[in-house]
């Protein structure tokens, strides 16, 4: 499996962004501890780990501390080490995705912008806290709609989040590195 791991934090001074390497890590742990070291100040920290075009893992830490992770399907926990690593011990959604999804398309029946969307993935599994991002201006609603539209790429769906918390320029940057 292809892994892309990008590490975006805002301290005092805005957002960074850093690729990093987790093949070497062993568990979430190792992994908590390698976001910490790319901002070590940072007042929050987000990694987002995109698999093969097919998967997408955030993890969320403030000040350091408090992990929060989503998955946007539970299968990368099954199919990848890595997807083990930062999914194995994510249980059930914080939140009823169905009930998310159901509420989401009716705000969305609205937007002419919307009306053109793909269908939903009838086969993704979200798994974590939905809700990581919520105070960052992307709802769980949005969050899932996201990762169940068919044919969204992870890279699209990071490029799209990080874009609404504002450190999508950080992030095109390192991607373009």
């Amino acid at each position: 499996m292809s892994i892309f791991a990008a590490a975006v934090a805002r301290g005092k001074n805005g957002w960074t962004a850093s690729e990093l390497d987790l093949s070497g890590l062993a568990d979430i742990d190792e992994v908590v501890d390698a976001l910490r070291d790319a901002e070590p100040d940072a007042e929050l920290a987000l990694l987002f780990v995109e698999s093969d075009d097919e998967y997408l893992s955030i993890l969320r830490l403030d000040e350091g501390e408090d992990l929060r992770v989503f998955g946007s399907d539970s299968g990368f926990a099954e199919e990848s080490r890595i997807g083990s690593v930062l999914l194995g011990e994510v249980e059930a959604p914080a939140v009823d995705t169905d009930d998310l999804l159901d509420h989401d398309d009716a705000d969305q029946a609205d937007d002419d912008d919307e009306d053109d969307r793909p269908a939903a993935d009838p086969d993704a599994d979200p798994i974590g806290d939905a809700e990581l991002l919520n105070d960052l201006g992307v709802t769980a609603q949005r969050l899932l709609a996201l990762c169940g539209m068919e044919g969204m790429l992870p890279s699209d769906i990071t490029a799209e989040i990080c874009q609404k918390v504002g450190c999508g320029d950080e992030m095109e940057e390192l991607r373009e590195a």
